[in-house]
């Protein structure tokens, strides 16, 4: 069976929100935990991440607001091999968020290297967090599908996105093409 690594963002994502949902609704999800949420440190959380994936090697990656900039942080990193597919939803600008929370994230500038496996992000055309142009252009940068959500905000529970079903349709598809080359290699 093939692992998801939840990713949440800044503050982590609360009781309500749909990682939390995904959590409770998938035997196979596993928190990506982190010591401090609230003051982020990219070094830090890209330990706790990589750790996660010498653990459960193929893993999934579902990834939220700072979340997808960590899983981003993965390109040219050996542990980025053990990564079959990651969904990035709402990511958020790294300028944009600073200015939001001054001096409580230290994730340096946005990553800008072609992800090494597969994935798709996931953007809202009215997101405060990063301009729908914006998710555009990163979504070319790391060779990412790109999903319109519309006007779906930050897409988090402020947003009205509690339990997001169509989110596990988006990982099925990592999934089922991981767990076919998993068993054709049998």
């Amino acid at each position: 069976m093939t692992t998801t690594l939840i990713l949440p963002g800044f503050n982590g994502s609360g009781e309500d929100h749909w990682q939390r949902h995904w959590l409770a609704d998938h035997d196979d999800a596993v928190l990506v935990g982190q010591e401090h949420w609230g003051e982020p440190v990219l070094e830090d959380w890209l330990y706790n991440l990589e750790s996660e994936l010498i653990a459960h090697p193929g893993a999934i990656l579902v990834a939220h607001s700072l979340g997808c900039i960590l899983a981003a942080n993965l390109a040219g990193r050996p542990a980025a091999e053990h990564v079959g597919g990651a969904v990035l939803v709402a990511p958020c600008d790294i300028d944009v968020t600073n200015v939001k929370h001054p001096g409580l994230i230290d994730f340096g500038a946005m990553p800008r290297r072609r992800l090494p496996f597969p994935s798709i992000l996931v953007a809202s055309r009215n997101d405060s967090y990063m301009e729908f142009d914006t998710a555009r252009q990163y979504a070319g940068i790391w060779g990412s599908g790109l999903v319109d959500l519309g006007n779906a905000g930050h897409i988090n529970v402020a947003s009205g996105f509690g339990r997001w079903e169509d989110g596990y349709a988006l990982a099925s598809n990592f999934r089922f093409e991981r767990e076919s080359v998993v068993s054709r290699a049998a």
